[in-house]
């Protein structure tokens, strides 16, 4: 191994994860993924990229792991997954290489200190106190509410997310939020967690590069009183006016947190008083939102992120004025995911993907988190109308794909 190459720290098992592997290639490295478990990652077959067995768990042993490579310095260090953005932060600037600030993503990761450093910096945010046990969490709904949103202090993916209507609702789910210990991917946990003022109001992201802003997305959520993402919009169908006013806080928030350096996703409502902020996250967005601006604006996000942590300037230019827009296959009852329909005989207009990610034949229970998204339709069009229109109608037939579980039907 004498060429440039490019770590990647862990991955996300979908979406991104792949297309950090392929831009690297197009940008001329090669890229190697540590992996504590690399039967995780099954898309590193078919994409043919080398995956090293590694502690991932600190900098440090990232650290160690490139040096057993003993093919020298990397051209870069970086992540696609959320849970691992510090630690590749860490191990990069440890090497002297390209990327965001440690200190800045490891205060983000925590929504308690990312909160208070927003608070701090005057960007508008919701009522909140971090809590770390249960006697504290009567005080913190009095104060906040009712309802309230509780949330574990450094989730991701709406894991642990609830909208709870009273103390009793609330006081049920910080019990299972504050007995847990380590997230789905097996990770310890911050101890505590978020008791937030319910904001009222559509929920957009802006997707932040450094200090510029690329783009606004209209957010879909499901039934209260979870928050599982359904879908996206891009650009989000908002007047100027509202789409400027989201990015300027945006761009305080990140400036707030001392961010400056690649992707930041960063989460808004637009409430009856102006944007609140509901999370900054120092990384791409997930739910395939990099490819919506790449089919709306003709802007690559992942590329720009991966040639980023090789030094490389982004290119940010809009090239083209689409819409596009996304629609999730979500699972909100006990069921089976089959084999897709038949494909119509001609593709539908606009339609751009239409994609089943989940395992057929597994009986499934709804988590009420991003793991219940078995698939999702896509497409770009001229007009926003035209695009969700056209998402939605592609979504239609996929649902068919997804039936009740029978009794006889054993849950994993």
């Amino acid at each position: 191994m004498t060429e440039p190459f490019l770590v990647l720290v862990e991955s996300n098992t979908s979406g991104t994860g792949p297309l950090f592997a392929r831009r690297a290639r197009d940008l001329g490295v090669r890229p190697v993924l540590l992996a504590e478990d690399p039967g995780r990652y099954g898309y590193a077959r078919g994409e043919d990229l080398a995956v090293v067995e590694a502690d991932t768990s600190s900098a440090g042993a990232v650290l160690d792991a490139i040096a057993a490579l003993g093919a020298g310095p990397p051209a870069g260090v970086t992540t696609s997954s959320d849970y691992f953005v510090p630690v590749a932060a860490e191990a990069a600037h440890a090497l002297g290489l390209p990327g965001p600030d440690p200190g800045a993503v490891t205060r983000c990761r925590h929504k308690g200190h990312q909160r208070a450093a927003l608070a701090a910096g005057g960007v508008p945010v919701a009522a909140h106190t971090l809590v770390t046990d249960a006697d504290a969490v009567l005080g913190a709904v009095e104060r906040a509410g009712p309802p309230v949103v509780l949330k574990p202090a450094d989730g991701s993916g709406s894991t642990g997310v609830r909208l709870c209507h009273d103390l009793a609702q609330a006081t049920e789910h910080a019990a299972r939020l504050l007995a847990r210990t380590h997230n789905e991917r097996g990770i310890p946990t911050a101890p505590g967690l978020l008791v937030e003022e319910y904001v009222d109001g559509p929920e957009f992201s802006v997707e932040v590069f450094g200090r510029t802003p690329v783009a606004v997305v209209r957010k879909h959520l499901g039934a209260a009183p979870h928050f599982v993402e359904t879908g996206h919009d891009v650009p989000a169908p908002v007047s100027a006016g509202t789409a400027q006013l989201l990015a300027d806080t945006a761009v305080a928030a990140v400036k707030a947190l001392g961010l400056g350096h690649g992707a930041a996703h960063v989460e808004l409502r637009l409430s009856s008083r102006g944007p609140v902020l509901i999370e900054v996250n120092p990384r791409l967005a997930g739910g395939m939102i990099p490819e919506l601006i790449r089919s709306a604006l003709g802007i690559d996000l992942v590329g720009a992120q991966v040639g980023g942590a090789l030094g490389h300037r982004p290119d940010l230019e809009p090239r083209s004025a689409h819409h596009a827009a996304l629609r999730f296959l979500v699972v909100d009852e006990p069921s089976v995911l089959d084999d897709p329909p038949p494909a119509p005989a001609g593709p539908p207009p606009y339609v751009t993907a239409t994609v089943l990610t989940g395992s057929r034949g597994v009986p499934l229970l709804p988590r009420h988190d991003h793991r219940d998204r078995v698939g999702h339709t896509a497409a770009t069009a001229p007009s926003a109308s035209s695009a969700a229109r056209a998402a939605e109608d592609a979504l239609a037939r996929l649902r068919t794909s997804l039936r009740p579980r029978r009794a006889e039907e054993s849950p994993v």
